[in-house]
């Protein structure tokens, strides 16, 4: 079958949100499309669009994210934009994306990897462990505002949202005393002058897929199913097919602190898992080992157990 491949007259269309580590995301997948398919950088056109989550009046505000639609909350507009043909493709951070796809899109496209650690940010201190006693930290995610209580209920954790730069601002004008940062995006924008210590995941699990780049495109689309099998990275879709497939068989709506994380050794596949409650006073962790194939069925079979060590009243909470 001949596929039209994308022209400066006909460009092909990369959606994306606006924030820099976003448009870096973007601008490496244009970059990785060129080199695969031999095409100049004006057979692509970065299409910005605002998400929900982008809305500075709405996630400024000092509630949770997850009161004001914590699913799709950062890419409902970019998937409404694609299913009107508006864009070809859009580039997401693939921990933002919810389990469920809406009908006619798909994900079936993964860059390699980058870190997949959290780092501690502080201007002041080291780690966890050096803040001292009713020390203010800032962070909007349910899990890690939970792994910290776990680890330091004596602290106080405050909503920190806004991009990268944004928090890096806040830290400065003194809103709180330490923060955590994911260490890929840091790596993606080269800002090697932030004060990042990387914490291994033994300390401290990372988020479902965190460190990954998702391609999203039209079911139907046989031209950017085409131009994407080129550089989508078979080891990375493995990993996260296990962690997605362990998020969505314990609770797919963003609303609980759920932490995992798989990594390969040859054809075998470690997946590590953890559940908690908000306020960091229960946690339940397990692992299992097995062939990468059954990425997925692994992923299902360790929510279940984790389920069954949590108890039947351990979502209570959710209401």
């Amino acid at each position: 079958m001949m596929i039209d491949m994308p022209t400066p007259d006909a460009t092909f269309k990369i959606g994306t949100r606006g924030s820099p580590l976003a448009l870096a995301q973007a601008y490496e997948t244009r970059a990785r499309l060129m080199a695969a398919h031999d095409l100049p950088e004006a057979a692509f056109e970065i299409v910005v669009i605002k998400t929900t989550g982008d809305n500075r009046t709405m996630i400024d505000a000092d509630r949770p994210l997850k009161e004001i639609g914590n699913k799709g909350l950062f890419t409902k507009e970019i998937e409404e934009a694609m299913l009107r043909g508006d864009i070809d493709i859009a580039v997401h951070s693939c921990k933002d994306m919810p389990v469920e796809q809406p009908n006619g899109l798909i994900l079936d496209c993964y860059l390699p990897r980058e870190d997949v650690r959290d780092a501690f940010v502080s201007h002041d201190y080291a780690s966890i462990h050096d803040l001292p006693q009713g020390a203010v930290v800032g962070t909007s995610s349910l899990r890690r505002r939970a792994q910290l209580m776990t680890r330091r209920p004596d602290l106080k954790v405050v909503e920190f949202r806004g991009n990268v730069q944004t928090r890096l601002q806040k830290l400065r004008d003194g809103v709180a005393t330490a923060t955590f940062l994911a260490k890929a995006g840091l790596n993606r924008m080269d800002m090697r002058d932030v004060p990042a210590n990387p914490i291994a995941p033994e300390d401290m699990l990372p988020a479902v897929a965190q460190g990954a780049i998702v391609i999203e495109r039209r079911t139907s689309d046989k031209r950017a199913a085409h131009m994407l099998v080129a550089i989508h990275d078979a080891d990375t879709g493995t990993r996260v097919a296990a962690e997605r497939a362990f998020l969505a068989e314990l609770d797919g709506s963003c609303e609980t602190p759920i932490a995992a994380l798989a990594e390969l050794d040859a054809d075998q596949i470690r997946l590590r898992g953890e559940i908690l409650s908000p306020d960091g006073t229960v946690s339940h962790a397990d692992e299992i080992t097995g062939p990468a194939a059954h990425g997925p069925a692994l992923g299902r079979e360790l929510a279940q157990a984790l389920l069954a060590k949590a108890g039947p009243g351990f979502f209570d909470w959710r209401g």
